[in-house]
């Protein structure tokens, strides 16, 4: 059968799905929602920052970040600075807006005044924009440090256009600036979009030094209050996560408290590595991959699967005697 054989079916009509009662009953299940959560009161127009509009302003600063080579196909260098310009100018107005949106949002339900929020919310898109020339020099580190780092790299550009880990920081280094500044719905929603493109979860509290590397990426997760130093190398499936999770009177869980690792500066972590707790990583130390720590190491030490199994039973042996 040829294409011109198919049949088109017509749209069946709406009372066919029983919309009507469908969309009654979606919005009861909405009215309860919003009546149990004290949240009845409509404002009008839209009350939540969008990922969408997010994800773009993401893309347009990757693009002035790296112009020739994350920016438009057929851009040329002596119009760089004009496609920065333009480039920042849309992307900062945009953020603008969604900033204005998550300090309107939290001013309502927190129950704050909301005559200072356009000030803010400006002065909060300026400092962002001023840090800008800064993260480009933190990710010209990461570039080089993965070029470095990897003996499949063939240049620093195939680093930037190819590697997850690249796009990731890069999402990472503009969230954690959104974080410090007061917006982290906006940050958790930057790191979410990079997140879903590969694999790669940075919570954005998480202090990240210079010169940082995953490599391959896929499955690592860093916790919120994660403290990695400088020219740190992490391989896939690496987690740096909490162990446990601390409570209020109420059971309800403690936010913010720091429960995950500090990893100092020079250290590598291979693949499938588990690291829990508020615990110390110490310099120039090397953690092999599907290794379980759950313990501070110092400085240079060498950890691998079988190792950390033998201590583990010497020290179940100590505490039997």
């Amino acid at each position: 059968m040829s294409r011109h054989d198919l049949v088109v079916a017509p749209h069946a009509p709406a009372q066919h799905w029983d919309l009507e009662r469908i969309v009654a009953e979606l919005h009861e299940a909405r009215r309860r929602w919003r009546e149990a959560r004290q949240r009845n009161r409509e404002y009008g127009g839209r009350e939540f920052p969008s990922r969408d509009a997010l994800k773009a302003i993401a893309d347009g600063l990757r693009g002035a970040l790296f112009p020739m080579r994350l920016g438009p196909a057929d851009l040329r260098q002596e119009s760089e600075d004009f496609y920065v310009g333009h480039t920042l100018d849309a992307a900062l107005n945009g953020l603008l807006d969604q900033v204005r949106l998550e300090l309107t949002y939290t001013a309502r339900h927190q129950q704050l005044g909301t005559a200072d929020v356009e000030q803010k919310a400006v002065t909060i898109v300026r400092e962002f924009a001023a840090a800008l020339p800064g993260l480009r020099g933190l990710l010209d580190s990461d570039v080089e440090a993965a070029y470095r780092g990897d003996p499949a790299a063939r240049s620093v550009d195939e680093v930037l256009l190819c590697y997850p880990g690249i796009l990731a920081i890069i999402h990472h280094r503009l969230a954690h600036q959104l974080y410090r500044l007061g917006v982290p719905l906006l940050a958790r929603i930057l790191a979410e979009v990079a997140h879903s493109e590969t694999g790669i979860d940075i919570h954005p509290g998480a202090q990240v030094g210079n010169s940082f590397f995953i490599d391959h990426g896929t499955g690592v997760v860093i916790g919120e209050t994660a403290v990695i130093g400088d020219r740190v190398r992490l391989y896939q499936a690496v987690t740096l996560g909490a162990k446990r999770f601390e409570t209020e009177e109420d059971g309800s869980l403690q936010k913010g408290a720091p429960r995950h690792p500090v990893v100092e500066d020079d250290v590598v972590i291979y693949a499938g590595a588990t690291i829990l707790g508020r615990i110390t990583i110490g310099r120039g130390s090397s953690i092999g991959g599907n290794v379980w720590l759950t313990r501070s190491v110092p400085p240079g030490s060498q950890v691998t699967q079988a190792r950390s199994q033998q201590e583990s039973s010497r020290q179940e042996s100590a505490s039997a005697g």
